[in-house]
């Protein structure tokens, strides 16, 4: 599996140029004796990398160590805490991160999935999000889904007070739905995928728009320390990528294997997951941009925290001006 190299070499190419900033990352680094990544049902392709060990192929005399990560909140904790060296998460909770003061730079994109939506029980009468006004809504604070629910109130006229949103991790979050626990849920695949199949939930409210993209993170620290390394972890995941799209049916048995879901939910999750592009565009900063005025208006950034600066910061255009120049 060697026909992926030639393609991506621009990109890897790029990601070190933009990391490597300074002279520490132009010196011949001292490999790290190990590397902590996590995994995620969210992230299919990190599946496919820990299950393939194309890391630890790439690493023979490093120790490569995994973390399962329920949520953006829990990968970006690993994370901060020195748990992982590289963490999974939507681009927007890598930006509330950030704008909160953790040090962390985004390095790849894993994933363009529409992977949340406001999400109802088969049986509920609400047809809007405006119907929800009063009601509980099920959100895991400092992910995605949170956000999209913020994004998704102030779109249709209602502010965060106006609902009652209940803290819950993501597969709670399902269960309280479906126990009728709460009215709504901000669900996240595979867990909404296994809803809508399992249990005939609905989607109440979807907008592919509000949905922020998947990417991994370091922190400043590590991407000055490894910037080789870095290039090897991504040069892996854009072999898993590769095997990815090559293998749709393996993969789709692969996400249903280590999930433990259905086959069906499994495909379900991956028809809304868009492994085509890893690389960071004008339009996903543009993107992460429009999303600013909901995390200062919501008081989720420090006061007087410029978040268009943080997100300048977090995801580099310099990695795009270098691929061009290729």
């Amino acid at each position: 599996m060697t026909s992926f190299i030639p393609r991506f070499k621009t990109l890897l190419v790029a990601s070190a140029l933009a990391l490597a900033l300074n002279p520490v990352a132009h010196a011949a680094e001292t490999a790290p004796t190990e590397v902590h990544l996590d995994y995620a049902y969210y992230s299919p392709v990190s599946l496919v990398l820990k299950n393939f060990g194309f890391l630890e192929k790439a690493l023979p005399n490093t120790k490569v160590s995994w973390v399962l990560s329920q949520g953006s909140n829990r990968s970006l904790e690993y994370l901060n805490s020195g748990g992982v060296d590289f963490a999974s998460s939507a681009s927007l909770a890598a930006v509330l991160s950030r704008a909160n003061g953790s040090p962390i730079k985004s390095v790849y994109v894993y994933s363009r999935a529409e992977w949340t939506a406001l999400v109802v029980r088969k049986d509920s009468p609400y047809q809007s999000i405006a119907d929800l006004k009063g009601k509980k809504i099920a959100a895991t604070k400092g992910t995605d889904p949170y956000l999209f629910t913020l994004r998704s109130l102030q779109q249709a006229g209602l502010k965060k007070d106006d609902v009652e949103l209940v803290h819950l991790q993501h597969p709670d979050g399902r269960t309280a739905l479906e126990k009728g626990d709460v009215d709504a849920w901000a669900g996240l695949d595979p867990h909404m995928a296994a809803s809508q199949v399992q249990a005939g939930s609905r989607l109440l409210y979807r907008n592919p728009a509000f949905n922020s993209y998947g990417v991994i993170s370091v922190t400043e620290q590590y991407a000055k320390e490894h910037p080789q390394t870095i290039e090897t972890v991504i040069k892996a995941y854009e072999q898993a990528r590769d095997w990815a799209l090559k293998n749709p049916d393996a993969f789709a048995a692969l996400l249903a294997k280590e999930s433990g879901l259905p086959l069906d939910v499994a495909k379900l999750q991956l028809s809304r997951t868009d492994l085509s592009s890893p690389q960071l565009t004008a339009n996903d900063i543009s993107a992460s941009k429009a999303a600013a005025p909901i995390l200062v208006s919501e008081e989720l950034v420090r006061r007087g925290v410029n978040v268009d600066q943080v997100i300048d910061q977090l995801l580099d255009s310099g990695v795009q001006q270098a691929v061009a120049r290729q």
